[in-house]
């Protein structure tokens, strides 16, 4: 696996999309800290556009290369290669290829002009809001064979995290308002990833009160250690269970 790994990493790492990716995150981290002194807010301003740009760039991205390498894996099937080898060498070379491109282009900036544990947690979010859209992507491209199809579904995913799915939560608390939605609400967040990696980094930058009553009992959970663990296990989650599924379809899928 760790060939196969190799050669798709090296290949993707020469490919210009991901070197515009690279170059765009860095040109915004850099823009924001030399035009803001305020290193909170450029944080937030950062942690905004890193909600859509990094789930959309790895659910495009992924979609596209696994289609434009549909010969190369259907050449690796052909030889002597468990297909689950195929495939995890397919996830983490993509992954981790998107994942050297947002720590330059990201991580760099902030550890260099604002080194703090907000940071630390920016950072840790989106590599793993990486991992989760690199597997929801690959679960797209692996359930059908029409590329435009595939894109389609992968771009509904984003859609629905990273815009409906806010709309039905607020639907629910309002609808709801009289009764005590703090659990309720903490379930409909884990169900989303953008809005788990939001409410993290919210809260280390202490903006608790842009999430209206509930934040103090966000600030209580979240805030702990056991609110840390389950934040990110959870995030771990949405990478593994889509990962899983996907990977037991393509096993099955006759190429």
């Amino acid at each position: 696996m760790i060939r196969i790994a190799k050669y798709v990493l090296y290949d993707i790492l020469r490919n210009r999309f991901v070197l515009l990716y690279t170059i765009f995150l860095a040109l915004v981290s850099f823009s924001m800290f030399s035009l803001d002194s305020d290193p909170g807010k450029v944080t937030l301003s950062l942690l905004n556009i890193i909600l859509l740009m990094v789930p959309l760039v790895s659910i495009i991205f992924t979609t596209i290369h696994f289609f434009n390498s549909y010969e190369f894996i259907e050449l690796l099937l052909a030889q002597p290669v468990d297909r689950k080898t195929i495939y995890l060498a397919e996830y983490l070379s993509l992954a981790l290829a998107l994942s050297l491109a947002y720590g330059i282009g990201v991580a760099v900036p902030l550890l260099l002009f604002h080194f703090s544990e907000s940071s630390l947690y920016m950072i840790l979010t989106g590599l793993l809001l990486t991992f989760v859209f690199v597997a929801l992507a690959l679960g797209a491209s692996v359930s059908t064979r029409d590329k435009a199809k595939a894109i389609g579904v992968a771009l509904l995913c984003w859609v629905y995290f990273t815009l409906l799915y806010d709309g039905l939560v607020l639907y629910v608390i309002y609808s709801f308002s009289d009764y005590p939605l703090e659990k309720i609400t903490l379930t409909l967040v884990s169900l989303n990833p953008i809005d788990l990696a939001r409410i993290i980094i919210l809260l280390k930058l202490d903006l608790s009160a842009l999430m209206g009553y509930t934040g103090a009992f966000y600030k209580n959970f979240f805030g702990s250690d056991l609110g840390i663990i389950y934040s990110v296990a959870f995030l771990a989650l949405w990478a593994l269970a889509p990962l899983l599924i996907a990977m037991r379809r393509f096993v099955k899928k006759d190429i």
